[in-house]
Order: structure tokens, then sequence, then C-alpha cells
């Protein structure tokens, strides 16, 4: 279980912190409520909120939303005394009441492991579709600076040009056993528009790929830097279920953080930005032989055990790359690379 003290955490929050393209002051004496707060980006979204408060004296009351309060409680031990922080047991899928004012929105209660995706796809649309119904009934009633979304690549469906912007949409298989997670989100992203047209709430998205760092979930995840890391933890053979030819671009958490408060407090209104790291596009065997190389000192090797068919939950789609300029003309800048932000998830882990 990481925590905010940690010494990665510590780090990856002066990192964060210190991107002087982020209009930090936006956030003093205001209430950021944070939704699905246990989960690995939201978690560091709370952390940053904390550290602004307690190294910069910003006064931000954060108010974090979970369904398992015994476990969040544990994620966020270091904080729970502080008067600044509130955890509160909530399903998004019920109405949100509140009586204080809050200022901003993150709505990041939802999943896309497989693992819920198999068992629970009424689970992940409820979250996607109720929960953001209900967010939007509250915003509407409780005028808010901003409600940031926080969504996916998949919502782009099967790539149409090489590099995929803010506008380049295709289609995909509706009853796809994975269509659950990206159709939802593509809903939530229209509710969110809707109720801006309609009723002027404001918002921003961030259609996310690959994120990864302290804080993920590695056992029964089922996404693929989930399984490598969790091998290497265990000091156990990297067990690869295809020929790993497949590429993917993993961005790690600390620039995605960036980037997700760079637009909650800077995105233009209404508009969608994608958040992901295409400077180190990189195939799963050699991402695996890589982890290996690291971790030489662990004796690991990289296994193939294939089966004959893919799991229901993963994404067929393949490789999409997504383009990053809107959002870099807002000021982003990656920091991270591909080695260190390994290096500093199995650390934050395994202290």
């Amino acid at each position: 279980m990481i925590d905010y003290k940690d010494e990665v955490i510590q780090n990856d929050l002066k990192l964060i912190t210190s991107q002087n393209y982020i209009s930090w002051d936006k956030l003093k004496g205001k209430t950021v409520l944070v939704t699905g707060a246990s989960g690995m980006l939201a978690t560091y979204m709370i952390y940053t909120l904390a550290y602004l408060n307690d190294n910069f004296a910003y006064n931000i009351k954060i108010i974090g939303t979970v369904r398992n309060i015994e476990k969040a409680s544990l994620k966020f031990s270091s904080l729970i005394s502080n008067e600044y922080f509130d955890l509160i047991r909530h399903d998004v899928t019920k109405e949100f009441t509140y009586d204080g004012k809050i200022d901003y929105i993150v709505h990041a209660a939802s999943n896309a492991s497989p693992k819920f995706i198999i068992n629970d796809p009424v689970g992940i649309i409820n979250a996607n579709t109720i929960g953001t119904l209900n967010l939007l009934n509250f915003a509407k009633d409780h005028p808010i600076e901003n409600l940031l979304f926080l969504s996916t690549r998949e919502v782009y469906g099967k790539a149409i040009s090489d590099y995929i912007d803010e506008n380049s949409y295709g289609g995909f298989d509706i009853l796809e056993s994975r269509a659950c997670y990206p159709e939802s989100k593509r809903m939530a992203e229209t509710l969110l528009k809707s109720f801006n047209d309609q009723f002027g709430v404001p918002f921003t998205i961030t259609r996310i790929a690959h994120s990864y760092g302290p804080g993920m979930q590695l056992k029964d995840d089922g996404r693929i830097m989930s399984d490598l890391l969790l091998n290497v933890v265990n000091s156990e053979d990297i067990i690869l279920k295809s020929d790993g030819t497949a590429e993917r671009a993993f961005c790690y958490i600390a620039d995605a953080v960036s980037a997700l408060f760079l637009v909650l407090l800077d995105g233009e209104n209404a508009n969608a930005y994608n958040v992901a790291n295409e400077d180190e596009p990189i195939q799963i065997r050699e991402l695996a032989k890589k982890l290996t190389e690291i971790f030489a000192e662990r004796n690991i090797s990289v296994v193939f055990d294939i089966p004959k068919q893919m799991g229901l939950g993963y994404s067929k789609m393949g490789r999409t790359r997504l383009n990053t300029e809107k959002i870099e003309l807002l000021g982003w800048r990656k920091k991270v690379s591909l080695e260190q932000g390994l290096v500093n998830t199995i650390k934050a882990i395994e202290e």
C-alpha cells in the first residue's frame, strides 16, 4: 500500500507541483471533490493537493469519495487526521449531496481492468453514465468552476489515421464484451456536453492512454503493465500470453497527473485533451526484456505461454497512437523516461 510520505511519492509530488505552466494559484482556498479516490490517478491527485497544502499553505479542502472506505483509509492514513481532508463513503451511482461549496470536481470513479470488464460490465456502465449524470445534476444546482472527466483513448475506436487527434473518431463493435467501457465513456462525454449546452455546466475531458506508476493495482488486474510488474515484484519469470509484438506507449503517473491538473485548471471549457507519452513506444516483448535487464539481480527470464484465444475483456482495437499537440500547446511536457518510471514504480511498491 503506497503512502503519501513515501520517498518516491514525495519526489513525484515535488516534480508535479514544480510545473509552472499549471495555474496552481487557482486552487488556493478552493474545495475539490475527487470521485473514485482510491484509484491510481485519483490518489495521486489527492496527494498533490495535500502537498500543496502542506508545503505552500494553499488551504485546499479535499473531499474524496470511495465505496470501500476501510481499504481507502489505509491508503490515505497519512492524511486522515488533517482537517483539510474528508474521505466519504459514497457510490457514484447514488445521488451526491454536500452542504458546503465545491469549486472543482474530478470524476475518476471507473474501472478499466479486464477482470471487472468480464465480471462487472454493468457496474462499469453505471459508474460512467449514472455516476456522471449524478455529478452533473449536482453541478447544475451548485455552480462549480470546472468538472474534469477522466476518459480513455478507447473512445476513438478503430484508428482512422496514424496519429489520433481529439476529433478522429472511428467505429467499434458495440456487441464486443469490452464495449461496456468505451461506449459508457462516450456516453459520459455526451452527457457532459449536453449539460454544458443546456445548463452551462463547465467541463473538460482527458483521454488517457496507458498510465502507470505507484498505486497501480497489480494483482488480478489483467492489464499488461500490471502483469509484468507483478512478476518483477515477486521475482518470478515474466509470463507473456502473446508473441509480444504488440506495441504500447506508457505514460508515468507524475506526467499524467501534471496533465490532469493542467486540463482541470487551464483547459478550454467543453474540450477534450489526449494524455499519452508517445516518446518511447515499445513492443511488449521488449518491455519484458527491459524489465529483466533493469532488475537483473532478480535472475528472471521472459517465458511465452500463448493461449489459443484472447480473453473477452481485452481490447482488440490494436495500437492507437495519440496526438498530444493540443495539450502541449497548453504547456504540458513529459519529464519521466520509461526506465525511470519503471524503477520508481517497483521501488514505491516494495517500500
